[in-house]
């Protein structure tokens, strides 16, 4: 994860997401590793999409649906280790019911426009996603269609733990 994020998302006040965005922009940007920790998260993706359907579930016992939250990215790129994207900063949170919803971060959204790492063909890449994410949701359609089969999803016990390849 980006070292900066890194330092944000551990409490450090020295630091910013407006930081991880401009050392993005100006070519500074420094990896680090980390551990997804505090939610199991389920991820529907279609090939070659400006968008993920995420479903956030609680790590306890409960495992509960805590939210539905569409992240704007790049279409991935499967690599030998993995797959690489690319996020565009914007979300949609959904409630779990699918009732209603809301922007989040498109304050760091603009702020990314303003320095260039989103050009205009880019945004409209984005805005035509924001539309066909907003689509999905009032037809029901992709994961939504059986937003209540997925509510109850529960990751088998059995699988194991992905992990990442050397690189």
């Amino acid at each position: 994860m980006p070292e900066v994020y890194a330092r944000v998302r551990a409490g450090e006040l020295s630091v910013s997401r407006q930081d991880a965005v401009r050392q993005l922009a100006d070519g500074t940007w420094t990896l680090t590793e980390g551990e997804w920790q505090e939610t199991v998260l389920l991820l529907w993706k279609a090939p070659g999409a400006y968008f993920s359907v995420n479903a956030f579930y609680s790590g306890d016992a409960d495992h509960r649906l805590l939210t539905w939250y569409v992240n704007f990215e790049r279409p991935s790129v499967r690599r030998a280790s993995g797959f690489d994207t690319f996020d565009l900063l914007v979300d949609l949170l959904v409630e779990t019911d699918l009732s209603s919803w809301r922007w989040k971060d498109e304050a760091e959204y603009a702020h990314a426009r303003r320095l260039g790492i989103i050009d205009d063909t880019e945004h409209a890449r984005v805005d035509a996603a924001r539309q066909q994410a907003l689509a999905l949701l009032a037809e029901r359609g992709g994961p939504f269609a059986e937003a209540d089969r997925w509510i109850a999803w529960r990751r088998d016990p059995a699988w194991p733990t992905p992990s990442l390849l050397p690189h």
